[in-house]
């Protein structure tokens, strides 16, 4: 019996009436039921009249019982049902005038300890959690069942039944501090484990087991009524039944009594036992991820300082190489030789030519900044000894010679030496500008312009003045030609 199921006991008993296993569905849950129906009664006598009461709605509602994975949910609101009623009635039975120390006495809490404060109010918070919260926490502490066996039961992973108890448990513990009861989460976990479930009294489980057993006899209507009154009978009354069914099943009852209440209580510490030794072992693992959790979370501290250190250098050097990525692309994109006055744009200084063609942009836009920075150490000195009026004619040019401009194009390349190059190249201007540079009229433009350019670090600069014309260009170094 002890290897079946709840599901599979019910069902035995809704389709056969086996007494034995009704038996042991009260032995499971008799001792969960009678310590919460005496924490609402606060009433040893009427906890146990309670308790049957409970028992016997549970053997009127098996048949429709036999589909509840967790029997405790339903159990634990039907002790609540029952309690109210209980106490309501035992209230009126003592009387108008002795009403204020009846509840006085029934409600009195128990002394200022953890347990005193927490049980008062407990059933009410239970009764205030969600169905999943609550079926959670009835397996986890008051049946005492192993994460393992909470999950195989609810139809989720060992983790998820794990979350629902520890939920059920942060609001368990938030329904106590509105009412005043400060307690930490894994305190109310150790006062639950501990006082939860508390042992009937001897006896309980066998006299509801055989009064379900007389309700379910072949004189049906007679005999239920009557197991079902006897239940609900004054305590006197009881008694003298109790004694009668005794006398009338034999010895053998009363010994089937004695070692079914001895193997609960065993049974019952064993669980108790086995169930802390769980707890005790889940909360060293916990603590052990916890550990491991945060030895991470400072090994990832420490990167993440090292990873701001680098950043700062790191965002240099991706502008380096995005400026890099973009004057290649531009330069790939356009084909060397001619450049229309429309394309011609800032271009860097990563290559001659992009040197050449920067250089061509700031004449243009009179930008005289950028033009210096094209400019060889030695030419800038020169530049520098003209003095400030050079500023002004050079950005007068943006105005002045611009309109006659329309490209320019790149002839050829001599290679000298890895850091010094000549450019042979030609301006596409318009025969106009004559009459600016005190030509005669008509007069014939340089057929090309050689341009010394020397590499400093990483960028192309214009080196010395452009010679035009020069016969002798093409007999020395390694020329590359671009046009013809």
């Amino acid at each position: 019996m002890n290897s079946l199921t709840n599901q599979q006991l019910l069902r035995d008993y809704s389709e056969r009436r086996s007494e034995t296993a009704f038996a042991e569905l009260v032995r499971r849950h008799v001792d969960f039921v009678y310590s919460a129906v005496l924490r609402m009664v606060r009433n040893a006598q009427l906890a146990e009249d309670v308790t049957q009461g409970v028992f016997v709605a549970f053997e009127q509602n098996a048949r429709q019982l036999t589909d509840h994975a967790v029997l405790s949910g339903w159990l634990h609101r039907t002790a609540q049902n029952l309690a109210a009623n209980a106490v309501r009635s035992e209230v009126r039975r003592r009387g108008r005038e002795q009403e204020a120390a009846t509840m006085n006495e029934l409600l009195a809490p128990e002394p200022d300890t953890a347990w005193g404060q927490i049980a008062p109010h407990l059933d009410a918070a239970l009764g205030e959690l969600g169905d999943a919260d609550r079926v959670a926490l009835f397996l986890r502490y008051f049946e005492r069942k192993s994460a393992r066996e909470m999950a195989q039961t609810l139809g989720v992973s060992e983790e998820a039944a794990q979350r629902r108890v520890s939920r059920a448990v942060e609001r368990l513990r938030e329904f106590f501090a509105k009412r005043g009861v400060t307690i930490g989460a894994s305190g109310l976990v150790v006062v639950i484990t501990a006082n939860g479930v508390q042992a009937a009294p001897v006896g309980l489980a066998v006299t509801i087991s055989t009064a379900a057993a007389l309700a379910g006899t072949a004189v049906a209507t007679t005999a239920t009524a009557t197991a079902i009154k006897t239940i609900a009978m004054t305590t006197l009354q009881k008694t003298l039944i109790t004694v009668t069914i005794t006398a009338a099943v034999g010895t053998g009852i009363y010994e089937y009594r004695q070692a079914s209440t001895s193997r609960t209580q065993v049974q019952s510490l064993q669980q108790q036992s086995v169930s802390l030794t769980e707890e005790i072992q889940e909360l060293n693992r916990d603590r052990d991820a916890a550990a491991m959790k945060l030895a991470a979370l400072r090994d990832g501290n420490e990167r993440l300082k090292d990873n701001i250190t680098e950043l700062p250098k790191l965002r240099g050097d991706v502008t380096q190489l995005r400026q890099q990525l973009a004057t290649q692309k531009r330069q790939a994109d356009r084909p060397l030789g001619y450049i229309a006055k429309e394309k011609i744009a800032f271009a860097g200084r990563a290559t001659p030519e992009a040197a050449l063609e920067t250089i061509t942009w700031a004449h243009l836009n009179g930008t005289y900044d950028q033009f210096i920075e094209a400019l060889s150490s030695e030419m800038v000195e020169q530049e520098e000894l003209k003095g400030t009026k050079r500023r002004e004619i050079f950005e007068t040019n943006k105005t002045k010679f611009a309109p006659f401009f329309n490209g320019v194009q790149i002839l050829a390349k001599k290679v000298l030496t890895d850091d010094r190059v000549e450019l042979k190249y030609k301006n596409d201007l318009d025969p106009a500008v004559n009459q600016l540079l005190d030509m005669p009229k008509n007069g014939p433009l340089p057929q090309f312009i050689v341009q010394a350019m020397v590499k400093v670090g990483n960028d192309w600069k214009m080196d010395g003045l452009p010679r035009l014309n020069e016969e002798s260009w093409d007999d020395v170094g390694q020329i590359e030609k671009f046009a013809p």
